[in-house]
């Protein structure tokens, strides 16, 4: 995924600083997320991004708290483990002034922050536990730049829009901004008692505190578009709907519990992570990329998250597959890079995306989203043999398969390729989209139209799987042909692009049909598809997890001996959870199960060391190096919706689960587990109607099944 900050051509994050300068807490609902410190407090600090954020626009840039006129001191900060709340303890440093003196500890403050329905709640509780009264004065002070993400990002406008004056009524501060695209944005803050003072930038209550006595605010941020109000609740009537809501969402997945204590909190840090991310469409639910500079759809990661979930709740990809088709590109539109077919790369709603100063309010410029649109698809069917939703879907499926063969390879030598059309658009449209990303083996920059290994695999699978579903749905003629044209593509794929001299696929083939003979992690995913042949996949297996290419942590992006190696660039030599999980499956698809466990290995290594076991984006290429964890990469976006997934992905590769609904059976081939997991244990995993819980063992080499419950006529059934 490409960060989007164009300076001659180039899109990228404008990064002065990093990320991981210090601890950043995240809270998201629906088109609404906010970036804290540790503290609770929102500053330009690091690359600036905190604040709190709804549809593409920072609504509050600063608030900060002080207590007495000085910053309290840190004592914990953590987030719920479900992600719906971040709570903070603060107590008072050694306060002096015109009354008697204060020793540190006597005043604890506790912070409570959710997000409901585009309004930050806060709840405050200020506590004295000193033997005498206390007078303390608490302090909020905030401001609102109105900025879209991209300014954040980096991006300078040569106009802005126009601040309106602030507004005090109704115990209500409230900023407004009219941007050029004639919307007005404003900044509801409110509490639920009466400051003793207050102005354009600060609210101050004043407290008197008996010994062992308590007092509570809360407070509220708003977001609004004029038209649009936010609808006004308590701080415990936003709670309650949001447990409602986790409740409700907790209820459809199956439940996954380990034998190992680490490996659950990277699962239940990920289920959290998912569910946040998460967004209520009018299609279904849908993936938001990552926070903080893709919390909005895209085609790839949506539907490769829905990819990794599936087995775990359909849900995610019936939403994924409905909102993509309602985007589906239906006309040529050279600057948005669309074309009749193509599904959506990015879909933005701030004010520089509706006055075209950024190309991507609908934005088409993925070549490879258009083939896993259909992936997703077949791989649903599998998963629930809903034949009402694939029978809606079989116009979309029609028209992306039109786009593969027109559009999509536009010289007619059967490979898809891509070239840019938008002069604003990105020069790299496979995943690895940055600019640098696609060369040649001297490391000159491959010259387009590009065929992508990986994007030929995904080409081979739509293929498959429409084959599948068009012969679900009694179209046997087009059946055939697709089948047809899959074995076609596979026979020219590996003459076309496998190398025996470097063991992998080489990287991409430009106009010319000339290869980038250059080893990378692209090629895992022609496993992933299947598009490889059989004799090629413990060669390729060797290539991927020989040294150069696996750190140990992960497999990289990038071999260390190519020529733009670097284990700090974004997509030349780091390493990406959502890869890696891609090119586990693929491994395991080929048989290749104690190659996947490697895989899998690595990323539980590094969940282990990462903050709440959460896995970034990506994180940098270095080598594993013994007692020290992986080396973060500075402008990473954590959570990420595909990194969040990659462990359930990971584990199905492993368990080789997959499904049967048409017979109501959960097939489990050849099932291993790591020596760190003596037993894995799947409650209410569903199949059509009915579920079924299931006690994984290990044994040595050896992985027993036990169904432990039934519910419905479902069957399980294991090969060795």
């Amino acid at each position: 995924m490409q960060d989007a900050i164009q300076i001659d051509n180039r899109w990228y994050v404008l990064a002065t600083s990093s990320r991981a300068d210090e601890r950043t807490r995240v809270l998201k609902q629906d088109d609404t997320f906010a970036l804290f410190d540790s503290y609770g407090d929102m500053r330009h600090a690091g690359i600036a991004e905190q604040g709190l954020y709804h549809g593409g626009t920072r609504f509050l840039s600063r608030r900060r708290l002080l207590l007495n006129g000085m910053r309290p001191m840190l004592l914990n900060s953590t987030m719920k483990q479900d992600n719906s709340l971040l709570v903070v303890d603060l107590t008072n440093p050694d306060m002096s002034g015109d009354g008697a003196a204060l020793e540190k500890g006597m005043i604890h403050v506790f912070r409570g922050m959710l997000l409901s329905q585009g309004v930050l709640h806060e709840h405050v509780r200020v506590m004295n536990y000193s033997r005498a009264p206390v007078d303390v004065t608490l302090a909020f002070e905030f401001a609102a730049d109105f900025v879209d993400i991209f300014e954040v990002r980096g991006l300078a406008r040569a106009q802005d829009g126009e601040h309106l004056a602030p507004t005090r009524g109704d115990g209500e501060t409230t900023l407004a901004y009219r941007g050029r695209d004639g919307i007005v944005r404003r900044t509801r803050i409110g509490a639920d008692r009466t400051a003793d003072d207050r102005g354009d930038s600060y609210q101050r209550f004043d407290l008197h505190l008996e010994p062992q006595q308590d007092e509570d605010i809360h407070l509220s941020i708003a977001c609004e578009v004029v038209g649009d109000e936010c609808p006004r609740c308590s701080y415990r009537e936003a709670y309650a709907r949001n447990k409602a809501r986790q409740e409700s969402h907790d209820a459809g997945n199956c439940e996954i519990h380990t034998s190992n204590e680490q490996f659950n909190g990277w699962l239940s840090r990920s289920f959290a992570d998912l569910h946040m991310l998460t967004t209520a469409t009018a299609q279904g639910p849908y993936p938001y990329a990552g926070v903080p500079w893709f919390s909005t759809p895209f085609g790839r990661d949506g539907i490769i998250t829905a990819l990794q979930f599936l087995w775990v709740d359909p849900r995610l990809a019936g939403g994924v597959l409905r909102f993509l088709a309602a985007n589906q590109a239906r006309e040529e539109n050279a600057e948005r890079d669309a074309e009749p077919g193509k599904i959506l790369h990015e879909a933005r709603s701030g004010e520089l995306a509706n006055t075209g100063e950024i190309p991507f309010d609908r934005y088409y410029g993925s070549v490879d989203a258009t083939p896993l649109f259909i992936v997703l698809a077949g791989e649903y069917w599998q998963r629930t043999g809903d034949r009402e939703s694939i029978a809606a879907l079989w116009p979309n499926i029609e028209r992306a398969l039109d786009w593969i063969d027109t559009c999509g390879d536009a010289d007619g030598d059967g490979f898809v390729e891509y070239a840019r059309h938008s002069s604003k658009g990105l020069r790299q449209q496979g995943w690895k989209d940055s600019d640098d990303s696609i060369f040649y083996a001297d490391g000159r920059l491959i010259e387009p139209p590009v065929a992508l290994c990986e994007v030929q695999g995904y080409v081979h699978a739509a293929r498959k799987h429409a084959a599948r579903l068009a012969a679900a749905l009694g179209h046997a003629g087009r059946a055939a042909e697709l089948e047809r044209q899959a074995a076609d593509l596979k026979a020219k794929f590996d003459e076309a692009f496998w190398l025996d001299d470097i063991g992998s696929y080489a990287l991409a083939v430009d106009g010319r049909k000339r290869p980038c003979r250059v080893r990378s992690s692209n090629a895992g995913h022609a496993l992933f598809a299947g598009i490889a042949r059989a004799e090629r996949a413990p060669v390729l297996a060797r290539t991927l997890l020989d040294q150069h290419l696996f750190s140990g942590w992960g497999i990289r992006t990038l071999d260390a001996r190519e020529p733009r190696f670097n284990p700090m660039s974004y997509h030349n030599g780091s390493v990406w959870p959502h890869d890696n999980s891609m090119i586990a499956v693929g491994l395991a698809r080929y048989g290749l199960k104690n190659e996947a466990l490697a895989v899998m290995d690595g990323m539980f290594r590094a969940s282990a060391f990462m903050e709440l076991h959460r896995l970034p984006e990506l994180f940098c290429g270095f080598a594993l190096r013994p007692g020290e964890g992986p080396t973060l990469y500075p402008v990473a976006c954590s959570p990420q919706a595909w990194a969040s997934a990659a462990v359930f992905y990971l584990l199905q590769a492993c368990l080789g689960l997959s499904f049967r609904p048409e017979r109501s059976e959960v097939l489990l081939d050849s099932p291993v587990l790591p020596d760190y997991l003596e037993q894995v244990t799947i409650r209410r995993l569903r199949v059509l109607e009915g579920s079924v819980d299931l006690v994984l063992s290990r044994q040595g080499d050896d992985v027993t099944v036990h169904v432990t419950d039934k519910r419905g006529a479902v069957r399980v059934v294991t090969s060795k």
